[in-house]
């Protein structure tokens, strides 16, 4: 099939935004795409984490998909149904397993092998409503994953606050943090819980609403890798 101009335009500016990172197992390779929504190219496989926002025309079809949450900037069953094929797996919380028949269910706390990746869920949620009485993710619904590839620990902590189990993970190489009200937290507040488990690197992500220079001045000083990246450029 011939795409059009403005998705060849799209797929070439999205694959000269990936990062590397160098693990046992070979090059890993992540694409971020738009807001929450990401691809991971590591070993000839293809996985997306979150896939909903941006733009996929062109894009490779998976062979894994990771889901956090029931939300539609998390889950969008169509661009999933879109990046699947035979054999696909997908990985949700039960929350999101009724729209993605089929996929492999885990829970917080869980880990798990797919494909040779190690994955463990992590909680992900809010500590108390939102200013407006609002409590947009309750403790247990959704998860975070951290996807362990050639020994290297990366962390999709999807829409969470600075909970306990965040701040006392260990051994994260990269990590990818959300901040944006009234979901989330605040850059200030992302900064400090980053500031407590202390991974090499950390993107911020899912910022719509926010800017993610506060949260790098903040960890300005501790060691930490902050890579600021445009997840808004489509």
């Amino acid at each position: 099939m011939k795409l059009p101009l403005v998705s060849l335009f799209a797929l070439a500016a999205a694959l000269s935004a990936s990062e590397d990172f160098t693990t046992s197992a070979g090059k890993v390779e992540i694409t971020p795409i738009q807001h929450a929504s990401l691809m991971i190219k590591s070993g000839g496989k293809i996985i997306y984490v979150d896939p909903a926002q941006g733009e996929y025309d062109g894009l490779p079809q998976a062979d894994y998909i990771f889901i956090t949450d029931i939300h539609g900037d998390h889950l969008a069953p169509n661009i999933v149904e879109k990046l699947k094929k035979d054999g696909t797996v997908i990985v949700a919380p039960k929350a999101a397993a009724d729209k993605l028949p089929g996929c492999m269910v885990m829970a917080n706390g869980e880990t798990k092998t797919v494909g040779g990746i190690q994955v463990e869920a992590i909680p992900m949620y809010n500590l108390k409503p939102a200013a407006n009485g609002q409590t947009y993710h309750e403790k247990g619904r959704g998860n975070g994953y951290i996807l362990t590839i050639g020994g290297k620990r990366f962390y999709f902590a999807g829409d969470t606050e600075g909970i306990p189990e965040m701040r006392a993970l260990k051994g994260i190489d990269v990590a990818f943090i959300p901040m944006n009200l009234p979901f989330t937290m605040t850059p200030a507040d992302a900064a400090d819980a980053v500031k407590a488990f202390h991974p090499a690197v950390v993107y911020p992500y899912h910022y719509r609403g926010q800017d993610p220079k506060i949260f790098a001045a903040a960890l300005a000083g501790t060691g930490i890798d902050v890579r600021l990246r445009d997840w808004y450029a489509q």
